[in-house]
């Protein structure tokens, strides 16, 4: 074969192939460029802007509809949630909250959370603890335990000691039994009345010897006399009454019958009544006083400095820091269980709320062409390639076939 022949069959493989490539490749650029329509006066010219950029707003639409069609569907979108919302995660968030409200909170008086924690404490000791005492107060078991274990633990094993005694009978001695507190307590005994009484008693109840002195010598002189001292000579009074005491050790007495004083010594019977008494006081003085005990006690407390108080010890406590995590705890398993009811029904109302289809149109929409472009290409880079290569091999494939129906032509 002659070369012109030959060129004459080279032909059109080579011309099939590099139109068949480069038509692909024009294909595949013309769904993306020109970014923008052209114009000839009024006109815009065929293909301008791309077929991409030109049917953006569709594409977008039928992307959403895509995704909310088969991806982002209520049932895909509820085991998103409980995969978000797992325990461990609602537990993190809760703790999360509660330190950052713990750290947020001001021992300040003008500061919110200062009156708003003062405005509960002065309603809780004003109003509401009052009110619930009284309706406690009814039951006859009120306060049973508690004032039990105080009686036992408390009243029960209560004895002064040894020094408790002394201080206490020297303060008896000095103030309700010295000689002169003694003396005035003789006068406003020994009245005419008094004197009387004794006198006639002792001697119509008195025998023998004792008879013989209450008839013939008689009691009444001698107390009138007895008073009559006391009043007028004051200090030898209290000098007598002062030696008498020192000789009959009247402290050291009282500091020991102080000191063995106690409920254990009492009657079984004696100590049960005791007990009793005391439940149905308490009760009855809740009942009856309780009210106006807490709303005296809630005028005179300064519930903003105790707000202060309670606030600075609500950062520093160890023991609320420790318990942060099991309140999350306990709270993530409420809201677990929660969520495990209702999950469906708050699903199909967020999905409203959240407009997912809306800001996926949108989203689109605000894409440019050429990150449109690029965001395919980086996808599809390789299989956009195969496609040009693959026009170049079908252009060349038909050359081919014309070069060998060229060659078998006689």
């Amino acid at each position: 074969m002659l070369l012109p022949d030959i060129w004459f069959l080279l032909i059109p493989p080579i011309a099939g192939g590099i139109i068949g490539y480069f038509t692909n490749d024009l294909a595949i650029k013309m769904l993306f460029r020109p970014y923008r329509a052209y114009y000839v006066g009024k006109y815009r010219l065929p293909f301008t802007p791309g077929l991409i950029p030109r049917n953006q707003e569709r594409l977008a639409k039928r992307v959403s509809d895509t995704i909310m069609g088969s991806l982002l569907t209520p049932g895909e979108l509820q085991k998103i949630a409980r995969r978000l919302l797992a325990i461990e995660r609602l537990q993190g968030a809760i703790l999360w909250l509660l330190k950052m409200a713990q750290g947020s909170l001001k021992a300040d008086p003008n500061d919110k959370s200062n009156k708003i924690i003062a405005g509960i404490l002065r309603d809780l000791v004003g109003r509401s603890l009052p009110r619930i005492l009284k309706v406690l107060a009814r039951r006859e078991d009120f306060l049973d335990r508690q004032l039990n274990q105080i009686f036992d633990d408390v009243l029960l094993e209560f004895q002064l000691t040894d020094s408790q005694a002394y201080q206490l009978s020297e303060w008896l001695m000095k103030i309700a039994l010295s000689p002169n507190a003694v003396r005035l307590a003789l006068i406003d005994f020994l009245t005419d009345r008094n004197i009387l009484i004794i006198d006639e008693s002792f001697r119509e109840k008195s025998s023998g010897t004792y008879w013989l002195v209450a008839n013939v010598l008689g009691l009444r002189n001698a107390l009138v006399r007895l008073r009559n001292f006391c009043l007028d000579d004051k200090e030898q009074a209290n000098k007598r009454l002062e030696e008498v005491i020192d000789s009959l050790s009247l402290q050291s007495r009282l500091k020991e019958f102080l000191q063995n004083l106690s409920l254990q010594n009492l009657p079984v019977s004696t100590v049960r009544q005791l007990r009793k008494t005391l439940k149905e006081s308490v009760r009855k003085y809740i009942k009856t006083e309780g009210k106006a005990l807490f709303e005296s006690l809630s005028g005179s407390v300064d519930f903003e400095n105790v707000a202060q108080l309670a606030i600075t010890r609500l950062q520093s406590s160890s023991a609320v820091n420790d318990s942060l995590e099991p309140i999350s705890y306990e709270l993530a398993l409420v809201l677990d269980r929660y969520l495990e009811e209702d999950l469906e029904k708050i699903v199909a109302q967020a999905i409203p709320i959240l407009s997912i289809d809306k800001v996926i149109v949108d989203r689109v929409n605000a894409t440019s062409p050429e990150n449109l472009e690029m965001a395919v290409e980086g996808i599809v880079k390789s299989e956009l390639q195969a496609i040009v290569n693959l026009g170049g091999l079908l252009g060349i494939f038909v050359g081919l076939v014309q070069s060998g129906i060229l060659l078998l032509r006689p």
